[in-house]
């Protein structure tokens, strides 16, 4: 854990070499995801299994590769009653704020007579991957297929890691709609979603976060078919005055170093003791906690205490863009408005970062190592696609049309001018 002290003469320098450390994957991961994909494009199905009995060490057929509609019956009666009845709380708030983001159609006829317009469209397959390597993930199966399902998607395959699967995950697919289940992991999976392998079809988008391989596989995919974002490491970004429990802001710290020894959390405060406090509860806490051992790791190697005034606040999360912040304070609001890089805000002091995971309603999948500067978290834009609409009659096109000429030939393009200038009534035979 590093400690930075906003008044200190060396604090940008720092603070710059600290958010350019390397939190990813190794170079050779890259490489060994190609390899992946190519075979997988070359053998189909053949291909997976074989992947699947050398890394999963799980021996599956062509047939027995889809999950059943009886398996995924018998997980959701496996599945504890409190959880059951999480999940579909969770579901029906996800679903009635993705609800909310859905945008109209447009149409109308401008100054010089043209109808113009745009309607928007559900994609027709996606593939959702959901991981299962350090934990069951039923949360990431909610946040993916129930803005995919509220978009009006066709197809909703879903692909996990093989082995046992996990009641949770097949009780939120079911809560979700989801019937078309794939065990299997990997860079594999995504290139069976994208090329398709046997009886796994191609998709023409693929979502949902995974471990390096499954970010490398997409991001050599990507135009292949769609992606939603390049997921890294979690994050976390507290902001937090001495009124708060520091036990509570360690938990909250502690919450995103869980998920993997590349993890960032970061605090910032304006109280040298209350920080000292803070650290003390996060080593305490890691005593008992069932992740310690990573989030022990992440705190270690990627954790981070910056003593600044408030104030300084919104411009250092801006300078992070963190995948999640809180401001646990009274008047959050004051310092958050001015923040403009940031996948999440989560506003005072009874409001962690954990109710955005589950049961807020608001997505998780969020963008990671910096990409909040220029991208959003999932929603229902990541499903739908906006197709414009032009429409001329002969007295608009009469306008529009000598612009259309002139530009065109101007671009050194004479087809183009053409293609216009033929309908021009100058050209048209005299009589016409």
């Amino acid at each position: 854990m590093r400690r930075f002290s906003f008044t200190a003469p060396d604090f940008q320098a720092a603070f710059k070499a600290f958010l350019d450390e390397r939190r990813g994957s190794p170079a050779d991961v890259d490489a060994a995801a190609a390899e992946v994909l190519e075979a997988v494009k070359t053998h189909g199905i053949d291909a997976v299994l074989d992947y699947s009995r050398k890394f999963d060490r799980v021996e599956l057929t062509a047939e027995t590769i889809r999950v059943t509609a009886d398996e995924i019956e018998q997980g959701w009666a496996a599945t504890p009653a409190d959880v059951r009845e999480a999940i579909a709380f969770a579901a029906a708030r996800i679903r009635a704020y993705h609800s909310r983001q859905r945008p109209a159609d447009q149409a109308w006829t401008d100054e010089a007579g043209v109808e113009l317009g745009w309607r928007w469209t559900p994609l027709e397959a996606v593939g959702v991957y959901v991981p299962g390597g350090r934990a069951a993930y039923p949360s990431t199966v909610l946040m993916n297929a129930v803005p995919a399902q509220v978009a009006g998607v066709d197809r909703i395959a879903m692909v996990t890691p093989p082995g046992k699967l996990q009641p949770a995950v097949l009780a939120a697919a079911k809560e979700a709609g989801v019937t078309e289940i794939w065990r299997v992991g990997g860079a594999q999976a995504v290139a069976a979603l994208a090329y398709g392998a046997g009886p796994i079809q191609p998709v023409d988008k693929i979502v949902g976060p995974g471990n390096a391989y499954v970010t490398a596989a997409k991001r050599r995919l990507y135009g292949v078919v769609g992606i939603d974002a390049l997921a890294g490491p979690s994050e976390i970004v507290v902001v937090a005055d001495n009124k708060n429990n520091p036990d509570w802001i360690a938990a909250d710290l502690l919450s995103q170093a869980e998920h993997d020894p590349a993890a960032q959390s970061i605090l910032i405060t304006d109280d040298e003791v209350f920080a000292a406090a803070v650290e003390a509860a996060v080593i305490e806490r890691l005593k008992t906690l069932a992740t310690g051992e990573d989030a022990a790791a992440s705190w270690r190697d990627h954790g981070a205490v910056i003593i600044a005034p408030l104030d300084e606040s919104p411009a250092l999360v801006d300078a992070i863009a963190p995948e999640h912040v809180e401001f646990a304070l009274d008047n959050p609001e004051r310092l958050s408005d001015r923040v403009r890089h940031a996948g999440a805000i989560f506003l005072g002091r009874v409001t962690p970062e954990a109710i955005g995971d589950y049961v807020a309603g608001s997505n998780h999948v969020l963008p990671t190592s910096r990409a909040a500067r220029f991208q959003s978290g999932l929603s229902i834009y990541d499903f739908i696609k906006r197709t414009s609409i032009v429409k001329c009659d002969a007295a608009s096109f009469g306008i529009l049309g000598p612009h259309t000429v002139a530009l065109a030939k101007a671009e050194g393009l004479p087809a183009h001018a053409l293609s216009a200038s033929i309908r021009l009534p100058s050209s048209l035979p005299s009589g016409d």
